[in-house]
């Protein structure tokens, strides 16, 4: 589902675009740690200063800085995230009216302004503006969030959606080093990129999120 919908107060939805004509959004992995680090820095009441994040930074002294910036008060409750190539899937719950849409902003103004420097280009970097599902109902919910943390699979086995996991082990391996997913932070949950998600929130909501059968068991079956 990608039609708009209002927003609610204290419901969740699954966001999602990608880039403009399917083009790569993350060149390189100083990219997808600038995005993270907007992830955080964005969802607050605080402006974005682009000054704060210096050009060049990666790896641990970008997260440190970052997680050293007041913010103010969050946006939005940060479930699940992951970053792909060209494209990335939020899950978050709307704390107050009009968040949702206030921090969707901050993050595709901060992060497009970023890129287009970076890569001397102009125009837009998304296919127009962001795309989102309510997750309305338990069952959903948790189709969305195994979803969501299965994603980087299709970069091992890119037909794993349709024709299923063939090793299982080989993916939990993968998905346990793949940095750019809330994947790791709830399966050991001592990153320092912890900071961005609101992780009781979730567990309000799914048992035993770590476990990778039992996610993937949980997105085949709300296939049916």
């Amino acid at each position: 589902m990608g039609n708009r919908i209002n927003f609610a107060q204290n419901e969740t939805y699954h966001l999602y675009n990608r880039g403009t004509d399917k083009r790569k959004i993350f060149s390189a992995r100083s990219d997808y740690e600038r995005f993270t680090a907007l992830l955080y820095v964005g969802n607050g009441t605080e402006p974005v200063r682009l000054e704060n994040l210096r050009r060049g930074e990666q790896g641990p002294t970008l997260l440190k800085r970052t997680l050293a910036i007041d913010r103010g008060d969050t946006l939005v409750d940060i479930l699940a995230y992951c970053l792909m190539p060209n494209h990335f899937h939020l899950l978050v719950r709307e704390k107050t009216e009009g968040n949702i849409s206030l921090f969707m902003q901050k993050l595709m103004t901060a992060y497009t302004m970023y890129f287009n420097t970076k890569y001397d280009r102009v125009g837009t970097l998304m296919q127009g503006k962001f795309k989102a599902s309510h997750a309305d109902t338990d069952r959903y919910f948790k189709y969305l969030f195994s979803y969501i943390h299965l994603n980087p699979v299709k970069l091992i086995e890119p037909t794993w959606k349709e024709s299923g996991i063939k090793d299982r082990r080989e993916a939990k391996q993968y998905l346990m080093r793949y940095p750019y997913s809330s994947y790791v932070d709830y399966a050991i949950g001592t990153r320092p990129e912890g900071a961005i998600i609101s992780k009781e929130v979730a567990l309000e909501y799914v048992e035993r999120p770590t476990d990778f059968e039992t996610s993937m068991e949980d997105w085949l079956k709300n296939q049916d």
